[in-house]
C-alpha cells in the first residue's frame, strides 16, 4: 500500500508536525511506509490559472510539483496536514492544492479520473487551529474536501484540534497525539476489493 503525506506547516516541529509524526508512526507500525513532502521547502509555484493544462491535464509549469503529481497518481492513501491560517489550510498546502487544477481538469473535463487500485484511495485530514471559533475548521475542511474528490479519493477522515497555538502545545492536548496514532492505523486497515 502506497502512503503519502503532505505536511503543510511552515513552523518546523510544530503542533501540525507533532499529530502527522503520530498518524506515520502508525502506519509504518503497520508495515507500510509513508512518503513525507515537506511543503514549506519545495519550490511550489502558485496555480497561474493560464488554462494550459485544460486539454492535456497536465499543469505546464515545471517545479517540485513534477514529483508530487506522480505520487498522488499513485497513492492509495493521502494524508493532508495543515495548521489553520485564517480560516483556511496554510499557504503551502493550499499552493499545492491549487496547483492540483491539472486533475481537476483531467477528471471533469477530460473524463478521465485517477483509478484506485487493489486497496482503493482513501484519506486523512489533520488541522490545528489557534482559534476557538469552528468556522476556520469548516472552511478548511471545506477546501481539504475538494482537494480530496479532485484526485480521486472519495472518502477521508477528519482530525481537528482548535485552541492549540503556541509551539508543542498539542503535547498537552489529553487525546490528540492517541487519536491522530489510531487515525495513521485505520487509515491502513487493508479491505482488498474482490
Amino acid at each position: 500500500m502506497k502512503v503519502i503525506a503532505f505536511n503543510g506547516s511552515p513552523r518546523k516541529g510544530g503542533n501540525t508536525e507533532l499529530l502527522l509524526k503520530e498518524a506515520v508512526k502508525a502506519i509504518e507500525q503497520a508495515g507500510s511506509t509513508v512518503q513525507t513532502f515537506v511543503l514549506n521547502s519545495m519550490n511550489i509555484e502558485p496555480c497561474q490559472d493560464c488554462g494550459g493544462c485544460d486539454e492535456t491535464g497536465a499543469c505546464i509549469i515545471r517545479d517540485d510539483m513534477d514529483q508530487i503529481y506522480d505520487a498522488i497518481r499513485t497513492a492509495d492513501r493521502i494524508i493532508l496536514a495543515s495548521p489553520i491560517f485564517f480560516f483556511s489550510l496554510s499557504a503551502q498546502a493550499k499552493a499545492m492544492v491549487d496547483r492540483c487544477q491539472s486533475f481537476w481538469c483531467e477528471k471533469y473535463l477530460l473524463k478521465r479520473p485517477i483509478k484506485g487500485g487493489a486497496f482503493g484511495r482513501k484519506g486523512l485530514l489533520l488541522l490545528v487551529g489557534g482559534m476557538k471559533k469552528e468556522l476556520g475548521a469548516q472552511c478548511s475542511e471545506e477546501c481539504a474536501k475538494a482537494f480530496f474528490r479532485t484526485v480521486s479519493v472519495p472518502e477521508h477522515g477528519t482530525l481537528c484540534y482548535l485552541d492549540v497555538d503556541k509551539k508543542g502545545d498539542i503535547l498537552n492536548h489529553p487525546t490528540a497525539l492517541k487519536e491522530a496514532f489510531e487515525a495513521g492505523g485505520k487509515l491502513v486497515e487493508s479491505r482488498v476489493k474482490p
